[in-house]
């Protein structure tokens, strides 16, 4: 039950801690903050992508450190047992990447989740928004790091001879062909060698919900064969869309648990 339906989280809104964690790619000038201020699901507390990932290195989006992880989420009052739902206002489906966050630092899978379509399917169906800010008290959260479902630079490089995982990349066809230029400064054009590509957005509906299992099946298996591994890594720019393809990977195949390569091609395509 990686994503929720907006029927069901409309009924259970009392029962759940729900999340605004909209983040748009800096050339499209939108800010996920002041949009939040602006109009957002009842009693949703804004996750900031960029404020609470790792900022001490120059990478966007990397995890940040557990001391910090419980830091963050116990000052928007949430416990370890909290069913928790995540949507977004974003074309890049950046919840995903805060749902990853959460299974990472140790929150049960079965308690948290990604609202399936976001606040735009939300919208299009007429039901409730407001500008009213929830006030949170602070919480005790205590995280639990899983190491195994991060992969780093040495690990994708000794990969590529001893091939013990699949490398699957997010983004799109003419940017992994290396056709097009990449939108952030100082990367070199291409992608990882022995990888694969599945531009996220083809997973995706116009309403921004997820394709059918059957039709998220026949694309992964377009890659992969009949063989749904379970260890396969995925990689994108910066680790947010890398976290799209992990989530509906899940939902064909669940005992799949999301492994991103953290630094994705913002730190592998360094001239």
């Amino acid at each position: 039950m990686s994503i929720v339906s907006t029927d069901w989280t409309e009924k259970n809104l009392s029962k759940i801690k729900i999340i605004d964690c909209s983040w748009h790619m800096p050339n499209q000038e939108r800010n996920g903050h002041t949009e939040y201020l602006k109009n957002h699901i009842e009693n949703a507390i804004f996750f900031d992508l960029d404020k609470n990932s790792d900022q001490n290195t120059d990478l966007p989006h990397m995890l940040t450190s557990k001391e910090n992880w419980e830091k963050i989420v116990s000052e928007m009052g949430l416990n370890n047992d909290d069913n928790i739902v995540v949507y977004d206002n974003s074309d890049v489906i950046s919840s995903c990447r805060c749902w990853y966050n959460f299974i990472y630092f140790g929150h049960n899978p079965n308690l948290v989740h990604v609202l399936d379509g976001g606040l735009k399917k939300w919208i299009e169906e007429g039901k409730f928004t407001t500008n009213k800010i929830t006030q949170t008290n602070f919480s005790r959260y205590i995280a639990k790091e899983n190491k195994e479902l991060v992969k780093n630079k040495l690990q994708i490089d000794n990969n590529i001879l001893n091939k013990n995982f699949i490398v699957i990349d997010a983004r799109s066809k003419d940017r992994f062909e290396g056709k097009a230029k990449e939108p952030r400064k100082g990367l070199r054009s291409g992608s990882i060698p022995s990888s694969f590509c599945i531009p996220f957005n083809e997973l995706i509906n116009n309403d921004h919900s997820f394709k059918s299992t059957n039709e998220l099946s026949d694309i992964f298996k377009k890659t992969l064969g009949d063989n749904m591994s379970l260890n396969v890594v995925f990689s994108c720019g910066s680790g947010v869309t890398a976290s799209v393809l992990a989530l509906a990977y899940s939902l064909i195949n669940n005992k799949y648990m999301p492994v991103v390569y953290d630094g994705s091609w913002a730190e592998y395509g360094r001239s």
